[in-house]
């Protein structure tokens, strides 16, 4: 494949779909054949973003959200790592504590929202517990699934050499566990925006959940329409930065060679 070819499938060819979609709305909606009171136009929302970010609010909502996505991500991506990390280097810890994590991973963690304001109130904990927990359980799976499938020939390998426990994690384990942790990161982070969407819902009085639903009541639909649209863009923009992780991180593996 040549390099041009190869720039446009790479960089220009994702976009070819939504671009269309988006001139196709923005034709059926200056037509009048999609009322502008249930979807306004991609011109109207984009004049909505423009007068909010003027006003300087719009870069305020967008920062809260991110902060509080992040922070949840963190503290649940850690959380479900180490878990992950432990069960699968343990058989003991294994037999201690996957069985609880899979009765866990089997409740959908949207329904604990009212459970949550009971235990939380209606505060930033309520938020930041919600997307940790969502976060926690496909990073623990996905760790703990690369390091049950590692090759038993590396693993033997490490042992003829006499590799002690810290060398035999740092230099087999871990790199041989890598692609599936970095995949539980990817689908870690798509949870975490969906998540967050419903948790800004719980009396928020900041952020792009509280920028909609203040929305909502006004009937300011290219507003509503605004926020769902900055939902779908940090969340693309978080899925390209733990794709360029792994690329960095799996220049050697065919993951990583895939993008280059």
């Amino acid at each position: 494949m040549s390099r041009r070819n190869s720039w446009f499938w790479n960089r220009v060819a994702p976009w070819v779909l939504p671009g269309l979609l988006l001139i196709l709305w923005q034709a059926l909606g200056s037509a009048g054949l999609i009322p502008k009171r249930i979807l306004p136009t991609p011109v109207e929302v984009v004049q909505a973003a423009l007068t909010l970010a003027h006003q300087g609010v719009l870069w305020s909502y967008i920062a809260t959200s991110a902060a509080r996505a992040f922070s949840g991500f963190l503290i649940g991506a850690a959380a479900g790592f180490l878990l992950g990390t432990l069960n699968g280097v343990s058989r003991k810890a294994g037999r201690l504590l996957d069985t609880p994590i899979q009765m866990i991973r089997t409740i959908p963690h949207l329904a604990l929202v009212p459970i949550v304001i009971v235990w939380f109130g209606i505060g930033e904990q309520a938020k930041l517990f919600l997307v940790a927990l969502g976060t926690a359980i496909p990073m623990y799976m996905n760790t703990y699934f690369g390091i049950q499938s590692l090759d038993p020939g590396l693993l033997e390998m490490a042992r003829v050499y006499r590799f002690n426990r810290a060398k035999m994690f740092w230099k087999v384990i871990l790199p041989g566990a890598l692609p599936s942790v970095l995949s539980g990161v990817r689908y870690s982070l798509g949870v975490m925006w969906v998540t967050l969407i419903v948790a800004e819902t719980i009396s928020a009085n900041s952020g792009i959940g509280y920028m909609i639903m203040n929305a909502q009541e006004f009937m300011q639909m290219n507003i509503v329409v605004l926020g769902i649209v900055l939902y779908a863009l940090l969340g693309k923009l978080s899925d390209v930065i733990a794709r360029m992780l792994e690329v960095k991180l799996l220049a050697w593996h065919p993951i990583g060679l895939q993008a280059v």
